[in-house]
């Protein structure tokens, strides 16, 4: 069950975080798995790793942001054996207000979170269209299910991703291609532990627990958890689930009351 076996998929932002969780998930579930990441060292690592372990995997550099580039990255992968998933994980996050946050702050959001999210679609959508079929899966959040406190970029280019999801899963419902997205919480990310260390020095544990404690189940989520919804929503066995955004956010939007 849940098998990927004989599947092509590429995962944006497959090095770290969600994305490597999902990439290494994927690999060892049968797929061939293609890390898109800015930083090429990085998943090439990734990469021959997951090869060191008898998985399949390869490493592309490449910037969502920048149609050509992605475009050019997904041919190239195309050429060499029909592609049947695209993992659409790449994001930046951002903490500030409206009246805080810089025009070249906001463009950069909207650039990776929402133009490559784009980007990406553009890309893989002629393939689908003409290998009969394909399956999508974004990554939005829980920002763009509720208010929460300086992420106002963020959660507006989180809010365009369910928009994007929903729209692209209604204009290919005769040709076989599903999409959804998942919606996570505060997830233990390396991510999460820069950020802290960043932004409240010397109150790294004091922060770290009352993050975690904003989800009412009174942890973060572990990137596996979340790689574990993806791996289904990407399955066969989820072969009538499209047009869905899926909570996985320990009772954070529903239960904090």
């Amino acid at each position: 069950m849940f098998t990927l076996t004989d599947k092509v998929a590429l995962v944006t932002g497959g090095a770290s975080g969600i994305g490597l969780a999902i990439s290494q998930l994927f690999a060892k579930q049968g797929a061939y798995v293609h890390i898109l990441e800015l930083n090429k060292e990085l998943a090439q690592s990734v990469a021959d790793e997951l090869v060191a372990q008898g998985l399949k995997a390869e490493a592309h550099a490449v910037d969502v942001s920048k149609q050509a580039n992605v475009v050019e990255v997904i041919n190239k992968v195309a050429e060499t054996h029909p592609i049947h998933i695209l993992v659409n994980n790449a994001g930046i996050a951002h903490v500030g207000k409206a009246h805080t946050t810089s025009e070249s702050d906001f463009d950069r959001i909207i650039n990776v979170n929402i133009k490559g999210m784009y980007n990406c679609l553009f890309a893989i959508i002629p393939h689908f269209l003409s290998n009969g079929g394909g399956v999508i899966l974004n990554t939005a959040s829980v920002a763009a299910a509720v208010g929460i406190p300086d992420r106002f970029a963020y959660s507006t280019s989180k809010s365009a991703v369910i928009g994007m999801t929903l729209s692209v899963a209604k204009d290919y419902l005769a040709h076989n291609i599903r999409c959804n997205c998942l919606s996570p919480a505060r997830v233990h990310t390396p991510f999460v532990d820069g950020f802290i260390a960043k932004n409240y020095p010397g109150k790294e544990a004091e922060m770290f627990e009352k993050l975690s404690k904003t989800q009412p189940i009174g942890r973060m989520a572990k990137p596996s958890e979340i790689a574990c919804l993806a791996l289904y929503l990407c399955s066969d066995e989820a072969g009538f689930i499209t047009g869905c955004d899926y909570l996985i956010d320990g009772g954070f939007v529903k239960l904090n009351n």
